[in-house]
């Protein structure tokens, strides 16, 4: 079956950074999006961002724009999200996710068919 397992997460200070990495496996994804959510304590769980697994086409949440960089390792079957000058506000439990294959890339939580368990990210001020 279809495994996402995220790894990477941790405890960093404010302007620090993280790369979380998110092994996929159990079927082919070369026609589908990954995509990275978030969700902090007692909000929902939003879009950060996503890319296709092509690598052709990318997308960002405003919050992370030019902060952060989703990549993909299709030999490796991973894909990466790159966290610079982390803020405390980017505090969240991170979620890796697969949607089948559209354009513009999809950031509708209900758009994505398969989800990882989740890597805790802590930024301290």
């Amino acid at each position: 079956q279809v495994q996402l397992v995220e790894s990477g997460g941790g405890l960093v200070q404010a302007g620090g950074s993280l790369r979380l990495s998110c092994a996929a496996s159990g079927r082919t994804f070369s026609r589908y999006v990954m995509g990275w959510f978030r969700q902090a304590p007692g909000k929902e769980r939003e879009f950060v961002a996503g890319i296709t697994w092509t690598g052709g086409a990318a997308y960002y949440a405003d919050s992370v724009k030019g902060r952060f960089t989703i990549s993909r390792d299709t030999a490796k079957n991973t894909v990466y999200l790159q966290m610079n000058s982390l803020k405390p506000e980017d505090t969240a439990v991170y979620y890796c996710a697969a949607a089948p294959f559209s354009l513009p890339i999809p950031t509708m939580r209900r758009n994505y068919d398969y989800w990882g368990q989740g890597t805790q990210v802590t930024v301290s001020s």
